[in-house]
Parts: structure tokens; sequence; C-alpha cells
């Protein structure tokens, strides 16, 4: 079993790294911003301190580190989804990796951001409070799509 949680957080860098390259795509090519890891951290912080939810995450006290608590916060969460995937899906799912498994998985962890993240940094459920909620719906989703790519890429060089 440690041997699964330990390939779960290693098959989780390699998702979240995916992530994180598909969102500086876009920024290249498209023009996207980059996302806010500091408002994350902000919120991470603030979550620490008891405080799920905020009008606006901008307008909570900042943290000096707060970038740096971000970034931490989304490898942490990436690296324990890839833990949760494998104790899920087992290792014989590990030694024949499959896209699809992986795929609902990852549209699965999009719940924490829409339920939890977002209303908690003031943007309403799955992003009702932005001005382009369904815009932001489909980005969360190819985000968690190259999240699952990640996840399934990261199975298939283990494998």
């Amino acid at each position: 079993m440690i041997e699964l949680i330990v390939k779960g957080l290693a098959i989780g860098a390699t998702a979240t790294l995916a992530m994180d390259i598909w969102a500086l795509a876009l920024n290249r090519v498209a023009g996207q911003p980059l996302p806010n890891w500091g408002n994350v951290g902000r919120w991470f912080w603030h979550l620490g301190k008891g405080r799920v939810f905020h009008d606006d995450i901008a307008k909570a006290e900042p943290h000096p580190q707060e970038v740096k608590l971000g970034w931490t916060a989304h490898y942490a969460v990436g690296l324990v989804y890839g833990a949760i995937f494998l104790l899920i899906v087992g290792s014989g799912w590990l030694a024949a990796p499959r896209f699809l498994p992986a795929w609902i998985f990852g549209m699965v962890t999009i719940g924490a951001g829409w339920f939890l993240l977002q209303p908690g940094m003031g943007l309403g459920w799955a992003a009702s409070g932005t001005p382009n909620p369904w815009k932001v719906r489909l980005m969360n989703v190819a985000a968690h799509t190259a999240f699952a790519l990640g996840l399934w890429s990261g199975a298939l060089l283990l494998a």
C-alpha cells in the first residue's frame, strides 16, 4: 500500500505539472491570464485560521508568503489527488493505465474547485459570481482534463 501511495504522489506531481503546462500554453498562445496562486495561498491561509468563505478573497487580509503558499497548496492537492486516485483504481490500473478512469477522476476533482475553492474565494458556486461563468467552467474542465492526461502519462512512465 505504501508503494501505491508513493507512486500515486509521483503521478499526482506529473498531473499537476501537466495542468501548469496547459495554463502556460494558454497564456502564451491565447493570452489567457495565468492562475493567481497568491489568491489561492491567501484562501488557504485564512482556511487555516478557520475562515472558509469570503465575499472577495482579494479584499481579505494578505499573507506575506501567499504566492509561495498558493503554489505549495496547488502541488500538495495534486499529489494527494494522485495518491487517492491510485488507492481507488489500484495497482491493476497502474500495470495497464487507461485514460478514461483518469479522466473521470479529473472531472470529479472539479467539484472541490466549484463547491469549495471558488465560493470560498467569493467567486460563487461553480464560478457563478464571475463575469463569464461558463467560460470559467469550460476552462476548469480543460485544466482538469490536462490533469487527467498527466495522471495517465505519469502512470505510463511508471509502467
